[in-house]
């Protein structure tokens, strides 16, 4: 009985974490990898991010990407997550900044309306962006730009709405813009 107890409450935790930092890029399912503050920073300089922008992140995470993005530029800001945990540890990251222009939304981001945004910024597993090329069409408007980090958007012919505009390969940053609806 001791040894089921100390395996829930110590061990499966840390073997979940293990578990979270070796998810293979294939997988359907979110890792908890995270966008450093440089990482956001140089998102901000690609996507030439004003006070004038709507951003919205997919899988907001912690909220480290949108805290910084919304102190820098000014740009209002969404992030959306599915996962309770990480919603509230971005709400309280967001209360302790005191970062008004900023709003976490708990919720599954296929499910969103996108419309408003003008820059949409994700560090999605290349099966997560797959899965969200049928919302990028159907809500974004020609000349939102959509920010990849780490992984290309897998693009095929019938995806001609999308191109490449930019890429920074010493940030792992991927710039595309929507040409048409």
């Amino acid at each position: 009985m001791i040894f089921l107890t100390i395996f829930f409450i110590v061990l499966l935790p840390f073997l979940l974490i293990i578990l979270f930092c070796v998810w293979t890029p294939e997988s359907p399912w979110s890792p908890w990898w995270r966008t450093n503050k440089k990482t956001a920073e140089a998102v901000c300089d690609l996507a030439k991010i004003s006070a004038k922008d709507v951003v919205y992140e997919l899988g907001s995470g912690d909220g480290e990407a949108l805290i910084t993005i919304a102190r820098k530029t000014g740009a209002q800001c969404v992030g959306i997550e599915i996962d309770p945990f990480r919603f509230l540890f971005s709400q309280i990251r967001k209360i302790s900044s005191h970062t008004k222009n900023i709003q976490f939304v708990r919720k599954d981001f296929k499910k969103m309306d996108l419309q408003k945004a003008t820059i949409v910024y994700m560090y999605l597993v290349p099966a997560g962006i797959k899965r969200t090329l049928p919302l990028f069409k159907k809500d974004l408007q020609p000349g939102t730009k959509l920010v990849s980090y780490i992984y290309k958007i897998p693009l095929e012919k019938k995806d001609s709405y999308i191109q490449l505009q930019k890429e920074d390969k010493k940030n792992n940053l991927f710039i595309y813009t929507i040409i048409r609806g």
